[in-house]
């Protein structure tokens, strides 16, 4: 065996005990919730049932999980990305000089451990409604929201800065000149610019929150969400009921990869489509004149 054979074998190894590293979990996950036996498992392999895909459905705590993850994963896409970006604007607002310090402040969240940040988010706000005499805001929910975007929103911020970063300033003096407002520059000229960013940031809490556990644990008080459900349920014992869910949000999340890829690529059609026909119109207008 020559030494560019043996290199290629070892690269071919390596790269498939790779992708079995990172898929076989989910392999092993999604044959055990279609297999008869009481606890996941591949091996052996009773026999092919839907059953733990019903006793998924009628799982009330397992539900109510989810429910409440999605509610609380909108509620900290609604908080954290304008924060981001608010965040993200101030850090090309202010003097290059104070940008270092501003920078450590506002990422130090990101640094925090989410337990740290589940406790002090409990204890604040528990003291604050009891100064105030108001336990209304002292909510499992409210509290999880808070504590999730507290370090959420600067990976955000993170985003946002990034695509800033490539804004021609130059849009925003022409806008001025033209006599349009800062009002009307943000959202004809800044938000247009940075909608991708806001997207991609939107997506990026959305799943930061919805599989978040150490600040939600503590944050969320007597309530559940659906990582504290399952947390529960795999120290109580395992079962293929949670490899069905696990199916179900693997499904989920390809087919809204392959709805996306759809429409990216008819947008794509349809600008390559414009294009074409105005530079077709163009050269008939040549040709005219």
């Amino acid at each position: 065996m020559t030494a560019a054979s043996a290199k290629r074998a070892a690269l071919g190894l390596y790269i498939g005990l790779f992708f079995l590293y990172l898929f076989g979990p989910l392999l092993v996950m999604g044959i055990s919730a279609f297999n008869t036996s009481s606890y996941p498992t591949v091996i052996p392999f009773e026999g092919f049932t839907w059953n733990w895909f019903l006793a998924l459905a009628n799982d009330k705590d397992m539900i109510y999980g989810l429910q409440n993850s999605l509610i609380i994963g909108v509620c900290v896409v609604a908080l954290a990305v304008p924060v981001g970006l608010a965040g993200a604007i101030m850090m090309q607002q202010i003097t290059p000089r104070a940008r270092g310090f501003y920078y450590l402040v506002v990422v130090s969240p990101v640094l925090t451990p989410g337990v740290i940040i589940g406790i002090s988010t409990v204890i604040f706000w528990r003291d604050l409604t009891t100064t105030l005499g108001s336990r209304l805001l002292y909510n499992g929910d409210f509290l999880t929201v808070l504590g999730q975007s507290s370090f959420i929103s600067a990976y955000c911020m993170l985003i946002c800065i990034a695509r800033l970063q490539r804004f021609d300033r130059a849009l925003e003096e022409a806008g001025l000149d033209l006599g349009a407002s800062r009002t009307q520059i943000f959202w004809h000229i800044l938000l247009p610019f940075m909608r991708p960013a806001l997207l991609s940031s939107a997506v990026l809490a959305f799943l930061s929150s919805f599989e978040n556990y150490n600040t939600t644990t503590f944050a969320i008080l007597a309530d559940k969400t659906l990582t504290t459900v399952l947390a529960g349920r795999v120290r109580q014992g395992s079962t293929p009921a949670i490899s069905a869910l696990a199916v179900v949000i693997i499904a989920v999340t390809i087919c809204g990869a392959l709805l996306y890829e759809v429409l990216k690529r008819r947008d794509d059609a349809r600008k390559a489509r414009i294009a074409r026909l105005a530079s077709k119109a163009e050269a008939q207008d040549l040709a005219i004149a």
